[in-house]
């Protein structure tokens, strides 16, 4: 239980600097565009802060992937 808490603890302290990083770093940028989604557009937002949040987002969902949920133990 401890090892999962300190996993889940890492990600979301990693993750959350990552973000950090990426809204200072964003504020100057010149380069937007337009993100279309199924129904619609979104605002303009600037290149790197759709490729940040994707990488973001991806690490986010890759480490939740790993984390066994479960109690078993596996006996070899």
């Amino acid at each position: 239980m401890l090892i999962l808490l300190k996993k889940v603890l890492f990600t979301i302290t990693l993750n959350s600097a990552l973000f950090l990083i990426l809204i200072i770093g964003i504020q100057n940028s010149e380069n937007k565009s337009k993100v279309k989604l199924i129904k619609g557009e979104t605002i303009n937002l600037p290149i790197g802060f759709v490729v940040g949040i994707s990488f973001i987002s991806g690490s986010i969902f890759g480490s939740v992937l790993t984390i066994n949920f479960g109690n078993k133990k596996i006996l070899d």
